[in-house]
């Protein structure tokens, strides 16, 4: 592992945009370092936690809430939350300026200490990087598991040392603001459309995943979806050792599955068979394809094929992806609230045995419904929906042919209505095929209030 120079930032002025976790994790830690810190967020002070507002008075930070900051110029840098765009008026100024524009992932790659596996992908990331995570904690390695499965990077980065693995979940909204992140490994799990409102095209959504690589060299490697075209276009651009995984064939070097049997082949012709597709805990072919990722990471960075064969065998997946979550008089429950696009709500849909009574909709990222709809088929029989995009989903459907479609108010009406539609055997699925954001915080939030709404159900 190569040393890299710490990024001194005593004394320069640096803006935190945006409050959530990643914002304050890196005020905290901006502070910490020895910076001077202001603060933004477009929430008004009111909206703001009171503990909060105390903390950042006791450390004499400046803030700016529901406003821009007045002193553009005055900044050496700005630290943009994830769901910031860099297009806002006073980000530009302050770039025009001479402020250099970065994220949290950023600033904790070069302030921080610690080894990188980074994993991006339109889906498929949280499972991923959960299990890379177990597996490098079961071969001994201190692990930390960060990013955006929910833990800010620089939260752990700055306490690491050099043997630290960071297993680092990374959305296209991080990568935007990168510049010399460097992981040791990486992995792209594949390419779908996603957050056309934020990148405007399949072009721009795919270089921002592309930067993950950037830094890499020929001493690193890349794990990447060779069944998956876009994520192989995407590979082209790499200067680090390719590695492919495939759930469809048997490959010369890489990971795949031979005879129902995960499998990985080095370099030398070293073949070694994992666990077969049976031994998975986690339901779904979409999740074979997350195990060859894990296991191709974890072998390609040094973990005996033992280690990662005993994790696969073992791993019961993540909260909120395809997670049961309940049984009322016959009818199962299952919670997908991590199905935030289209293609992972498919996904869900495929994993699923038997008739399904769907719960679906919420904020649109300007996605596209029909192919979520052609995926209902045969075991589809009632969709449920909520949300923004309730009105978009339903009139895509009818347009479509499918016409057992409802509209309700809230996810007590969903589940309820749900398991009024439900006979003995079915599952009522909540895989929404979008965001959260125009009803909840997060999607951990609204897979909680469903989980909720299913207990109150069992209790009844």
């Amino acid at each position: 592992m190569e040393n890299k120079k710490k990024y001194d930032i005593k004394g320069r002025k640096a803006l935190v945009v945006g409050l959530g976790k990643s914002g304050i994790a890196a005020t905290q830690a901006l502070i910490k370092l020895g910076a001077e810190v202001s603060v933004q967020d477009s929430k008004k002070i009111e909206e703001i936690d009171p503990q909060l507002i105390n903390f950042l008075r006791s450390r004499e930070v400046k803030f700016y809430f529901g406003k821009d900051p007045d002193e553009t110029k005055r900044f050496d840098f700005l630290v943009l939350s994830p769901g910031v765009p860099s297009d806002l008026e006073f980000i530009k100024k302050a770039k025009k300026a001479g402020a250099e524009i970065i994220g949290e992932l950023e600033i904790a790659y070069r302030t921080g200490r610690g080894r990188y596996a980074a994993i991006t992908g339109t889906n498929g990331k949280t499972t991923t990087t959960s299990l890379v995570g177990e597996i490098f904690e079961k071969a001994g390695r201190k692990t930390s598991v960060v990013g955006n499965i929910g833990v800010a990077v620089i939260s752990k980065a700055i306490n690491a040392d050099d043997d630290t693995w960071l297993v680092t979940e990374v959305s296209s909204f991080q990568l935007e603001t990168v510049k010399d992140f460097k992981p040791e490994i990486s992995a792209v799990l594949n390419l779908t459309s996603d957050h056309m409102d934020r990148h405007g095209s399949m072009k721009n959504y795919g270089a921002a995943k592309a930067k993950i690589f950037m830094n890499q060299d020929e001493n690193s490697y890349v794990i990447i979806n060779s069944d998956d075209r876009e994520c192989m276009k995407l590979a082209e651009k790499a200067k680090a050792r390719i590695v492919p995984f495939s759930r469809k064939k048997e490959l010369d070097f890489g990971a795949f599955v031979k005879d129902g049997v995960l499998t990985i082949k080095d370099s030398d012709g070293k073949t070694a068979a994992l666990c077969a597709e049976d031994e998975l805990i986690i339901p779904g072919q979409h999740n074979v394809e997350n195990a060859l990722a894990a296991a191709a990471m974890a072998y390609f960075s040094g973990v005996a094929p033992a280690i990662i064969s005993e994790s696969l065998r073992t791993f019961k997946g993540v909260e909120h992806r395809i997670e049961f979550a309940g049984e009322v008089d016959g009818v199962r429950f299952v919670n997908d609230s991590k199905g935030t696009n289209p293609d992972a709500a498919i996904k869900a849909i495929e994993a699923v045995k038997g008739d399904i009574i769907l719960i679906a909709g919420g904020y649109d990222k300007g996605s596209d419904f029909e192919d979520f709809v052609k995926a209902f088929g045969t075991k589809v029989k009632h969709v449920i929906l909520i949300g923004k995009t309730a009105v978009k989903i339903k009139d895509t459907a009818e347009r479509m042919g499918f016409t057992d479609t409802i509209i309700v108010k809230d996810m007590d009406a969903c589940v309820q209505e749900g398991m009024r539609l439900a006979k003995p055997g079915d599952t009522v699925l909540l895989s929404p095929a979008c965001a959260s954001w125009d009803m909840y915080s997060n999607y951990e939030q609204r897979g909680k209030h469903f989980k909720n709404c299913v207990s109150r159900l069992e209790k009844r």
